[in-house]
This record gives structure tokens, sequence and C-alpha cells, in this order.
């Protein structure tokens, strides 16, 4: 596992170079559309990337029988499908705290923090929604391990972006 482990922090760290690499460009004003574009694809690569991998990290460590695989793996696609829905709203928040980066008011920071709470909600409630559905295909340990499993894997990804992200309070100084 923690071969596997090691290199889905890595790619979470590519996942979270760009969104940085784009505030020290938006900082300094000199991103011209065309990269913006490029970045933005290099970007849904590596998200999707790190699904696969992801995917894989789960494979490895969720020991299932054939039966329990049929089951699952349908649920888990589902999930990850509506789990992406709700990153594409984190993606866009952090492309926005990037451009803002800088010239941010005190009422741009608070909607900013109050949407990116409410993405964690929305992540949350995600997880309570599917803890029974995947139950259905799976007995209660192994529900628990898959939810064990993606939580951390999504703490490993949400910690590396954290820390990529200048602290509102250090513009302009």
């Amino acid at each position: 596992m923690n071969n596997k482990l090691a290199l889905l922090v890595l790619a979470g760290a590519f996942f979270v170079s760009g969104p940085n690499a784009h505030a020290q460009a938006a900082a300094s004003s000199s991103a011209g559309a065309s990269s913006q574009t490029a970045t933005d694809q290099d970007i849904q690569l590596l998200r999707k990337d790190i699904r696969s991998q992801k995917k894989q990290l789960i494979a490895a460590n969720l020991k299932l029988t054939d039966a329990e695989s049929e089951k699952f793996w349908p649920v888990y696609d589902q999930y990850t499908a509506d789990l992406v829905k709700i990153n594409d709203q984190k993606y866009t928040l952090v492309k926005e705290y990037a451009d803002n980066w800088g010239t941010m008011t005190d009422d741009q920071a608070l909607s900013y923090i109050k949407r990116w709470l409410a993405v964690d909600e929305q992540v949350s409630a995600l997880r309570s929604k599917y803890v029974p559905i995947v139950n259905k295909a799976l007995p209660g340990k192994k529900t628990a391990t898959f939810f064990q499993l993606e939580r951390r894997v999504q703490m490993m990804i949400d910690i590396q972006l954290a820390s990529q992200l200048p602290l509102v309070q250090a513009q302009g100084q």
C-alpha cells in the first residue's frame, strides 16, 4: 500500500501545482488565454489520472470476492461521478481564488470561504448518502474500510491543495 499511496500523494502534488502556477501567473498578470486553456486541460488530465490511481489503491486494499466486486464497482463508479461534480466546484473555487489573489476584497474572501465550506458539506453529505448504498453491496467492515480508504486519499489531496494556496492575509505583503 505504501508505494501506491506515495504515488497518489505525488499525483496529488501534481494536481495542485497547476492552480499554484496559475495563482503565480495571475499575480503577475502575464498569463495568456492559450496558456490558461492548456493549464485547464492539463489539470483535467491529472484529475482523471488521480481518479484512476485512487481506484487502483482501493482495489489493492479492499479485498473483495468476485460477487462483491460485481456489486461494488458500479456503485463506486457512480459515487466517483457524483464526487467529480462536487470537486468541479472545488476546482472552480481554486481557479477563482488564484485569479483574485492579490486583489481580493474582504467580501470576496468571506464569499470564498463560505463556498469552500459548502463544498466540504456536500462531500460529507455524499458520503453519508452512499454508506447505505455501499453497504448493500458490501458487508459492514468492508463498507467501513472503503470509506476509510476514500477519506484518507481525499484528505491527502486536500492537504496538498491547501498547502499550495497562499493565505489570503499574505496578499499585498
